[in-house]
């Protein structure tokens, strides 16, 4: 059996078992969600086409991965005016791993069983600001946007090789990996406070 959902305003023909790439839905890795605009049944030679959906039918998916598409280039130029405008953009996108199709009403099979798992301890809270890292400041963080760089996930998971490039883009004459960029990134993310802010207090009591 398949299905034609729409969703992000795009139409997908799905599955069980297929992964498909969708724009950005609400939820973290392992949620169960429910795609409930769905166009269009198919099993077989019997094909049911909605008006506009298919009256009780909905899909059901499990989400992967948040992700972000590849970085596009908007450049915009208006001739004799002296205008110009460039832009960088990157899509946000929802990965997922289609469930089941259901028919008639029926709920997902996973719901019921992702609410008896156990609540998830509290990750430690902490302010998603690229400036938090030792030696970034406004303009810093400005190119950093213009890159496409503007959470501390990112910069956390970047590899040596991924630093390297960046260095490169930006002129960064080595500060990314001489700072630990990586390292500090990965600290904060986990609740820790900025190591300006330690050093700070760590240079205070030696004072006194």
């Amino acid at each position: 059996m398949y299905a034609v959902v729409k969703t992000g305003g795009k139409q997908y023909r799905v599955a069980a078992g297929d992964t498909v790439e969708i724009e950005r839905l609400p939820g973290a890795a392992g949620d169960i969600v429910t795609l409930d605009e769905v166009l269009m049944l198919g099993d077989g030679a019997n094909v049911t086409i909605g008006a506009p959906r298919v009256a009780g039918a909905s899909v059901a998916a499990e989400i992967l991965e948040q992700a972000r598409g590849p970085k596009i280039i908007v450049f915009k130029k208006r001739r004799r005016q002296n205008s110009r405008r460039k832009k960088g953009h990157r899509q946000d996108l929802t990965i997922l791993r289609i469930s089941e199709i259901l028919t008639n009403g029926a709920k997902p099979s996973g719901a019921k069983a992702a609410a008896k798992k156990p609540a998830a301890k509290k990750a430690a809270s902490f302010t998603d600001d690229v400036s938090l890292i030792g030696g970034v400041g406004p303009v810093l963080k400005k190119r950093l946007a213009e890159y496409g760089v503007t959470s501390l996930k990112e910069i956390a998971a970047m590899s040596a090789a991924d630093v390297a490039k960046m260095d490169d883009a930006l002129d960064l004459k080595g500060r990314a990996a001489r700072d630990e960029w990586v390292e500090q990134a990965k600290e904060l993310v986990a609740g820790k406070p900025p190591r300006a802010k330690t050093d700070r207090a760590r240079a205070d009591d030696e004072q006194e």
